[in-house]
């Protein structure tokens, strides 16, 4: 199991295809993606890589974060995610995950956190039917009609889908195929839509339903601090010191 990414949803376009049909895509970028800690079976009791991205300014940061990201020597980040990952699929502290690390074909699962859509009524939150048009409906066609009973059950039971809070929850989306990449850049496109506004942090993964490419880079495509560029094939160093 490999780990995962945090990326930044840039929005949506399209690119075509040899055939000339046009495929629409999210174009998610890479700000600077970092391993910034380890958690071992030792001290953590599991296997785990916490990555960062995005820039953050230190005077906006805890004192106790900034040694963190002190001790990992990198910048400090506005997101930090955890990954779990095999014993062997750890990437050394410092490195910069890079946009081929997932490759053109396969299949990614998206995590992110939905528009929020203030409130809704039930039939734009729960896709509710409504109440007929005529025969004695007044003024309440769009509202979800009884929701407890009389004296039986003579209560509203919890968790009744009802109008309410719609959007800004945590939407995984399953099984979107890479597109294209683009290293230089730190772009990653991929087909369909992924949860989110423009701008929003998201996280993407290896499919869980589908399996991962025979050519896909393990443990992954990265850069260490230096500059230079690490080849899949390398053993990843030893696990660093998580905070």
């Amino acid at each position: 199991m490999r780990s995962g990414v945090i990326a930044q949803k840039v929005g949506m376009t399209r690119v075509y295809t040899d055939g000339g049909e046009h495929v629409p895509v999210t174009v998610l970028r890479l700000a600077n993606c970092q391993v910034v800690a380890h958690r071992t079976k030792d001290k953590n009791g599991y296997v785990a890589m916490q990555l960062g991205a995005g820039a953050r300014k230190p005077k906006n940061v805890p004192k106790a974060e900034r040694g963190h990201f002190a001790v990992a020597k990198v910048e400090p980040k506005r997101e930090v995610v955890e990954f779990r990952v095999n014993d062997d699929a750890l990437i050394p502290v410092g490195a910069e995950i890079t946009a081929d690390h997932f490759v053109v074909g396969q299949f990614v699962d998206v995590t992110g956190t939905s528009v929020g859509k203030g409130f809704a009524g039930p039939m734009k939150r729960w896709n509710f039917g409504g109440l007929r048009a005529t025969h004695g409906v007044s003024i309440s066609h769009r509202s979800h009609g009884s929701t407890g009973g009389r004296q039986d059950p003579g209560k509203t039971f919890k968790n009744k889908k009802m109008a309410g809070h719609l959007g800004v929850e945590r939407v995984t989306t399953l099984n979107l195929k890479v597109v294209q990449t683009d290293v230089l850049r730190g772009l990653i496109l991929v087909e369909g839509a992924v949860p989110g506004a423009k701008g929003g942090w998201i996280t993407v993964r290896d499919a869980v339903k589908k399996s991962l490419p025979k050519d896909a880079p393990r443990p992954g495509k990265f850069r260490l601090p230096n500059g230079d560029g690490a080849a899949a094939t390398e053993a990843a160093a030893a696990p660093g010191e998580g905070a």
